[in-house]
């Protein structure tokens, strides 16, 4: 397999991994660390801020936890995380200390994205750049996260 495919095949598991987080009525994000030689899936996750009531329980976060847990190091690199959201700006932060060296993502988040707002995975000033690139399955992210909050705001104590 060429890595377009290995690309979209580990998109395509993060979209199902949001899905999962959105039925369990949370923010439906799902992200993996993948190892770049053998293509395993080191860890996964999705997000889970309300269920732990923490504000870092994102899925990139979480993924992350669970890889350097496995591998028992801190050091990431060598690896890919693949998530079905543009890490926000927390989380692009723990991806540089991790030092992953591959981001690749489905929806570009223009609100709160660390690559879109700050260019943090290109910075010069920071002691990690990341490799990155937006991947596929961008529209099928989008309208399940906009269909979550179309829900949520129905509900009048969300």
């Amino acid at each position: 397999m060429d890595q377009q495919t290995f690309d979209q095949t580990y998109l395509a598991q993060c979209l199902d991994l949001a899905r999962r987080a959105g039925s369990k009525n949370e923010v439906p994000v799902g992200a993996m660390v993948v190892n770049n030689q053998t293509g395993e899936v080191v860890a996964s996750a999705y997000n889970l801020r309300e269920s732990l009531n923490t504000p870092i329980g994102h899925a990139e976060i979480l993924a992350i936890h669970k890889a350097c847990k496995k591998l028992g190091t801190w050091r990431l690199t060598g690896h890919t995380l693949y998530s079905s959201l543009e890490p926000c700006v927390m989380c692009s932060g723990a991806i540089i200390q991790s030092r992953i060296d591959r981001v690749v993502y489905s929806a570009t988040d223009t609100k709160g994205g660390g690559q879109s707002l700050f260019q943090l995975f290109d910075s010069l000033k920071l002691n990690h750049r990341v490799n990155w690139q937006k991947g596929s399955f961008e529209a099928d992210n989008r309208t399940l996260l906009q269909d979550f909050f179309k829900e949520r705001r129905k509900k009048p104590d969300q």
